[in-house]
């Protein structure tokens, strides 16, 4: 059995409780062990300087390593800030001077052996396409999905580590029987984080991805990160009333599109807290009763 230190991230614990919700129920169903990290902190989100997120990452890093255990992470914005803190701390004069500043008053020390790695990374190169290939019970035949990496999952190259990494989620969409509907932005920002101080390019971004994928004739579409889904799924209402374009395509959580091939109960996914109704996809593979 796979056994992590499960870094759930703060918005898989606020905002989007369906993304921890479906991520263990999955976890389960696959013979993943998870052991929930509960004594870190926020990683920083990119909004910290690497002064003040650093020794904070560090202690995740090294808390980790007294468990003897790889982190998992289920959100692209913590997979991308954590390894580029695990990065800069592979040098020893840098992670020497964060263990004696930071770290050793509460007894840790960080020796730079964890692993840090995103659910679907996991999904890939640990625990096999063909393994979850083999569970699916429910194949998602007739779906059409598109990926949606966001920012922090395809890029920089020494972060994410392997350039295959790049076609992960189309592997998981075929794997789980949908038709991977390809678009142009899913590798580029969702708009999240330029919410608050530009509202209106946020909600016209948001509308440019989750249009093209219903212009392509998608029935949904599936991210790795929790903002991409507040902001692709959340803000989609506002998106399509600002920008005049008609949307309505539900997104998932990527353990959530797992979980429905392998035929756990949507409810258990938590599907009923999307903002966009997953109705339309459940009904297409049978699920509902066709209207009268």
């Amino acid at each position: 059995m796979n056994k992590y230190a499960f870094y759930t991230g703060c918005v898989s614990k606020g905002a989007c409780p369906e993304l921890y919700q479906s991520t263990v129920a999955v976890a389960k169903k696959i013979g993943v062990e998870l052991v929930e990290m509960l004594d870190v902190g926020c990683n920083g989100a990119g909004v910290l300087t690497t002064e003040i997120s650093d020794p904070i990452n560090a202690r995740t890093l090294a808390k980790a390593e007294q468990m003897g255990l790889p982190i998992m992470t289920i959100c692209s914005t913590c997979q991308g800030v954590i390894g580029a803190a695990r990065l800069r701390l592979m040098n020893e004069q840098y992670r020497t001077a964060i263990n004696e500043r930071f770290l050793r008053e509460e007894g840790l020390e960080y020796k730079g052996t964890t692993v840090v790695k995103h659910f679907l990374w996991i999904l890939v190169e640990e625990v096999g396409v063909e393994l979850l290939e083999g569970l699916v019970t429910n194949p998602l035949t007739d779906v059409g999905v598109s990926p949606f990496y966001g920012c922090y999952m395809r890029r920089p190259d020494d972060v994410i580590e392997q350039g295959g990494r790049k076609r992960y989620l189309e592997q998981i969409i075929t794997g789980m029987g949908a038709t991977n509907v390809d678009i142009s932005g899913k590798g580029k920002c969702c708009g999240f984080p330029i919410a608050a101080a530009d509202e209106t390019n946020s909600l016209a971004m948001a509308a440019k991805h989750t249009g093209e994928a219903k212009d392509k004739g998608a029935d949904a579409m599936v991210v790795p990160c929790p903002l991409c889904h507040l902001n692709l799924d959340g803000q989609q209402e506002r998106a399509a009333a600002s920008t005049k374009k008609e949307l309505g395509i539900p997104i998932f959580h990527l353990p959530q599109l797992i979980g429905l091939a392998l035929g756990i109960d949507p409810q258990e996914l938590g599907i009923q807290r999307n903002m966009v109704s997953l109705t339309p996809v459940l009904r297409k593979l049978g699920m509902v009763k066709q209207p009268a």
